[in-house]
């Protein structure tokens, strides 16, 4: 579900628990997600991947994969600091704690991840196939193709309260 703290505010992607997945557009399609008759689905193959963050193949690319915990939790990308932002506890309505800017500042990062996209990416519960089509559950994020340095952390601001950052900085081709 997409949750929006004001109109054209912050849109938020909740998860039920599973990894949430960013796939690149042209490559939407080849995504089965928890579907299929395969012995190991898509969606299997997402939760195998360890850490926050992590790169799996789907079709001629890579999507990235945004994972590690395994609780309903509702995620945002935020233009303006080029961050996906995971925020537990999920089904909050209001936009990220203020704090946010001040994470990315003093976070402490894991090692850097090398992703290529060919152009924009949706984000959506990994459950999900590719071509369920648009609207509620999915957040388009508009990545210019090219290569994307990739690091993540977690911090918490509060006691009850935590927040999973994927940052994305745009790496010279």
């Amino acid at each position: 579900m997409v949750r929006y703290a004001e109109p054209g505010a912050v849109e938020w992607v909740e998860s039920g628990g599973g990894p949430l997945i960013a796939i690149p557009e042209t490559v939407l399609p080849f995504w089965a997600g928890a579907d299929g008759e395969e012995t190991a689905s898509d969606y299997d193959r997402a939760c195998e991947v360890g850490g926050p963050a992590g790169l799996l193949p789907v079709g001629d690319t890579t999507a990235l994969v945004l994972g590690d915990e395994p609780a309903a939790t509702a995620t945002a990308y935020l233009p303006g600091h080029t961050a996906f932002v995971r925020w537990h506890p999920a089904g909050a309505e209001d936009a990220p704690p203020a704090g946010v800017p001040e994470a990315l500042r003093t976070a402490d990062w894991q090692p850097e991840l090398c992703w290529r996209v060919p152009g924009p990416v949706l984000l959506f519960d990994a459950a999900r196939p590719g071509g369920a089509g648009t609207g509620t559950g999915r957040v388009r994020v508009p990545l210019g193709p090219g290569t994307y340095a990739v690091r993540a952390a977690r911090v918490q601001p509060g006691p009850e309260t935590w927040l999973g950052l994927v940052h994305l900085r745009r790496l010279t081709d």
